[in-house]
């Protein structure tokens, strides 16, 4: 969809979108000339540092939202190359592919309670974004921001960031990966839809506990998570970030490459024990983060059961050092028809359901804290 245009959403939404008696069709989403009225109570979710012109984020799937009463409602989206899409009423309007910085104006609404949400769907590696926040229009009257008393926290690879998952095929360039990569789509928010909760995506392609994918540059992502921004300048602080579920996936980048001349790692044996020891220190300081956290590690099986294997011994350490809040569970029969064979929006269905069974069995994991 080209930049500058008015984007509209008509007949194809037709019956789905009046179902919701909250809109009066077309809804349209325009770039205007400048930022007006008041700034609405904004409910986040990631990791953001807050400065001039909005909130800056790089971790993936950071979401904003808001509610108001009125027809129509401004957003500001800031600098840096992003996708985002746009929902009101719990219905996507449309997607935003690298949009101009600049205010937008949603209109098309009936007259009654409404609310707004701006996800980001594309992964930020190279640089932040920044989102500007929502405003008022004439006749718009802010109300309280929306709040969810659970929380879940996703920190992963590749396969958590949603990479390539709209693909229609495995053979992508870096743009298409890019173009085709939607964290707003993947396992995180299909999980958190179900259980009505707020949630975090601490993910990084191609980073793993001990080794990047094969063998690559930059931070692993334990060395990365305790940042707000992938320079690592500030440490990431939120007293309001809880959560009762902690969901991690890391072994792909460390498994899936043979090792190469000058890694740090004589053998994969060597690899193993480093990967073990190191996934174990990770959770600990998760749980010393998070005391309640229920801490669930999952893997594909993939690269013939290696991961699998080797997270099944992390748990087993874990336990045998007196945790017991913790659990584990293998996602199989995945097509990884995605781009470069990752997961496609079918197989986050398949991971999520899988993820979902097993809280389903621990309701545990929602029960009053314990302090």
């Amino acid at each position: 969809m080209a930049e500058g245009y008015a984007l509209t959403i008509s007949a194809m939404l037709g019956a789905a979108l009046l179902a919701t008696a909250a809109v009066a069709a077309p809804i349209t989403v325009t770039p205007v000339a400048a930022v007006a009225g008041k700034p609405l109570p904004l409910h986040i979710g990631g990791r953001v540092d807050r400065v001039v012109d909005g909130f800056r984020r790089q971790w993936p799937g950071t979401y904003f939202e808001a509610a108001f009463h009125g027809r129509g409602i401004l957003f500001t989206v800031g600098p840096g190359d992003v996708v985002l899409t746009v929902s009101v009423d719990g219905v996507t309007v449309t997607r935003l592919v690298k949009p101009r910085p600049g205010s937008y104006r949603i209109d098309g609404l009936t007259s009654s309670r409404h609310s707004i949400r701006v996800a980001v769907s594309s992964e930020s590696q190279a640089a932040p974004t920044v989102f500007g926040g929502f405003r008022t229009l004439p006749g718009t009257r802010a109300l309280p921001a929306p709040a969810r008393a659970r929380q879940i926290e996703f920190i992963g690879d590749s396969h958590t960031v949603g990479y390539g998952n709209l693909a229609t095929k495995r053979d992508c360039s870096e743009e298409e990966v890019w173009a085709t990569t939607d964290t707003a789509r993947g396992i995180a928010a299909l999980t958190a839809r179900r259980y009505g909760a707020d949630y975090q995506v601490n993910a990084i392609s191609g980073r793993g506990i001990v080794r990047n994918y094969d063998g690559g540059a930059g931070a692993t992502l334990p060395t990365a998570y305790p940042f707000t921004l992938f320079d690592r300048a500030t440490r990431y602080a939120d007293s309001g970030w809880h959560p009762r579920l902690i969901a991690i996936a890391l072994g792909t980048n460390d498994f899936t490459t043979a090792l190469h001349a000058g890694e740090p790692w004589a053998d994969r044996a060597a690899l193993h024990a480093d990967y073990e020891a190191s996934y174990v220190a990770f959770v600990r300081r998760l749980r010393a983060r998070d005391p309640d956290a229920h801490v669930l590690l999952w893997a594909t099986d993939m690269a013939n059961g290696e991961i699998a294997a080797e997270v099944a011994k992390v748990v087993a350490r874990l336990k045998a050092a007196g945790e017991r809040n913790v659990g584990f569970v293998v996602v199989t029969d995945l097509a990884f028809s995605g781009c470069h064979a990752h997961p496609s929006t079918a197989d986050d269905d398949r991971i999520a359901t899988t993820l979902a069974n097993y809280i389903d069995g621990h309701p545990e994991i929602w029960a009053a804290r314990r302090r």
